[in-house]
């Protein structure tokens, strides 16, 4: 109340943009709390953005305040996000104040305004929050897409509020006096999914930093530590887990934990195998599946029924969730067999649509715009497509097997190939590249090809180079496992780049549309040079 009658008094009003660029502490809860109950609409980023990043984002929704970190810690090591801060603003002229919160006085310059002093400045004058209408748009989350700067998702408070509710209570046994933490950034839809908790009388435990420093067991230390009934991680950390020497049904108590929740990529068997011998016999292990599109899960939990390895329980409660052929006929009986994940009718959560598609500003959701038709609804028309290989289980459940667009998605962080070219097609020594995600020890790895200019060789120098850019551009998880150099990419005769047809190839699948592709043995060419880097 006290943070909301402070960003009245900054002139922020109904339908606002408020964004933060924070690290998972208790300042965003805050502020988006403040944010949404004068109707004013909520974004995040994670501070391991860089600039061009965050501006990518926040620029096309014009903000009016940006609450942001001076520093943040990973790994145990300190990061300056000041003079990233600085080129931030500087791409944000729609800023009327910026927020800072620091441990550090020094670092706030007459530009910048206090965060705990702004707190303090509304205290005489809290204001209640404000009812708005079920659909009033509550935040902005951002695509992943493959060309262009991100998309804008504008999602609509209540709908997504039931979804969480639902998810939360039903799919995951959330209940009043519960501890819950999720592992997860503010830059992910998994905060949002977090910090609703809170509506269900449950007490949202933030964690920011790495899940394995000083060690593995670091996520687990934190379920005693704090008491937790639900942890919640991604399927990556579960395999690296794993892989590892730890056996926290051993060495830890973790007897409040009561479900155990994974999303991101898919879980392997083996994955669910380690958390019942190592971790708890009696949790209930969740693996859920949705998405940024949705600030929900087409997928998810059952705390009712078994849990069977590799699988996903259940279709989410209310939602028409189906898997598909290239027909649209439903492969429910056609057990284990591969389609495309979609949702035959509409779900509390649709997005209201995507900022400025078709015309300025907030969408209309009776009139969607061309881009949010494309991304959803040209697929398969009358139906949404999530963009997911999945198959239907004797058991009734579900397998996610990836993505079937060439969205990449390592360590479960969903990642579009567009920022990425904009960074690497900026090097001198680069005519052109292409991007796209290989799979691998359960996971997903992102491979950069480049056609380099005629005299230059692809040193390791060269891959350093390039590797540093994108992590000072976007964020580290963005940076490519591997880089390899080929004499031409794969196009259409369109001369479009072909990034699909690369990763159906590279990944075992049938290449879709061959007949489209200019010159396929480029792509041969690609499965070639990765099979010469892995030997």
């Amino acid at each position: 109340a006290s943070l909301a009658s402070a960003l009245q008094s900054l002139g922020v009003t109904e339908g606002d943009r408020v964004v933060a660029w924070l690290p998972n502490a208790i300042e965003v809860v805050e502020t988006m709390l403040a944010s949404a109950s004068i109707g004013a609409i909520f974004s995040s980023c994670s501070p391991d953005f860089g600039a061009q990043g965050v501006l990518d984002r926040f620029s096309q929704i014009t903000p009016k305040v940006l609450v942001a970190t001076d520093s943040y810690i990973y790994g145990g090591k300190k990061f300056d996000c000041l003079e990233r801060l600085a080129v931030v603003r500087k791409g944000l002229p729609s800023l009327k104040a910026t927020l800072l919160v620091s441990q550090n006085a020094q670092a706030v310059s007459h530009e910048l305004v206090d965060y705990e002093s702004c707190l303090k400045s509304g205290a005489s004058t809290p204001v209640a929050p404000r009812r708005f209408e079920f659909d009033h748009p509550w935040y902005v989350l951002y695509s992943s897409g493959t060309t262009g700067v991100p998309k804008c998702i504008v999602h609509r408070t209540g709908g997504v509020l039931l979804q969480h509710l639902k998810e939360h209570q039903l799919h995951c046994d959330i209940k009043t006096d519960d501890r819950v933490m999720y592992f997860t950034t503010t830059g992910w839809m998994m905060w949002n999914w977090l910090v609703s908790v809170l509506a269900s009388g449950a007490t949202a435990v933030l964690y920011d930093g790495s899940p394995s420093f000083p060690t593995m067991n670091r996520l687990f230390d934190l379920v005693d530590q704090e008491q937790l009934t639900l942890l919640g991680t991604s399927a990556k950390f579960i395999d690296s887990a794993r892989k590892s020497d730890i056996n926290p049904i051993s060495t830890h108590s973790l007897k409040t934990l009561r479900t155990i929740c994974s999303t991101g990529s898919p879980l392997a068997p083996e994955g669910f195998a380690w958390v019942y011998e190592k971790v708890s016999t009696a949790a209930h292990l969740a693996s859920i599946s949705g998405g940024t599109d949705l600030c929900a899960c087409f997928v998810a939990g059952d705390p009712t029924s078994s849990v069977y390895a590799g699988e996903i329980q259940r279709p989410c409660l209310g939602m028409d969730t189906d898997v598909v052929d290239d027909q649209t006929l439903s492969l429910k009986q056609s057990f284990d067999t591969a389609g495309e994940l979609v949702c035959r009718q509409p779900f509390p959560s649709v997005p209201l649509g995507f900022w400025g598609d078709g015309s300025s500003g907030l969408p209309d959701p009776s009139s969607p715009g061309p881009k949010f038709r494309a991304a959803y609804f040209e697929r398969f028309p009358g139906m949404w497509s999530h963009g997911d290989f999945a198959s239907w289980s004797k058991n009734g459940g579900m397998t996610i097997h990836g993505r079937s667009d060439t969205t990449l998605n390592p360590g479960g962080v969903r990642i579009g190939t567009a920022e990425i070219y904009r960074v690497v097609e900026q090097h001198s020594d680069v005519l052109e590249s292409l991007v796209f995600g290989q799979d691998l020890d359960n996971d997903m790895r992102i491979v950069l090809a480049v056609r380099l200019r005629p005299e230059v060789l692809l040193t390791d120098l060269l891959v350093v180079d390039l590797k540093t850019r994108i992590r000072n551009a976007c964020t580290p998880r963005h940076v490519p496992a591997v880089v390899i150099s080929v004499a031409d990419l794969p196009r259409t005769r369109s001369n479009k780049l072909v990034e699909l047809a690369v990763a159906d190839a590279v990944n075992g699948r049938p290449v879709r549309n061959l007949e489209a592709i200019a010159n396929p043995e480029a792509i041969t060419a690609i499965v070639d040079a990765l099979k010469k880097q892995h030997n």
